[in-house]
């Protein structure tokens, strides 16, 4: 997971007044693996359980859009 993805679930943790250990209790999983989850570093998005946990806990879909640049990749 990147950044911008652990700033958007912050953002909705605080929009719904829901601590981490909160979300822990939501999702089911251990605080350390919220934490080291929303830290970022290393591994921190490997377990997708987790993310997938997270996400359905705070109603959050991930989606893909195409991006702005006109290299190879923006092809």
């Amino acid at each position: 997971m990147n950044d911008e993805i652990r700033a958007a679930v912050e953002a909705r943790l605080r929009d719904k007044g829901m601590s981490r250990a909160d979300l822990a209790r939501a999702t089911g999983k251990l605080p350390q693996a919220i934490t080291r989850a929303l830290n970022g570093g290393k591994d921190s998005g490997s377990p997708p359980p987790v993310w997938a946990a997270i996400l359905e806990a705070l109603d959050l879909r991930l989606t893909v859009e195409p991006g702005q640049g006109t290299g190879e990749g923006g092809k």
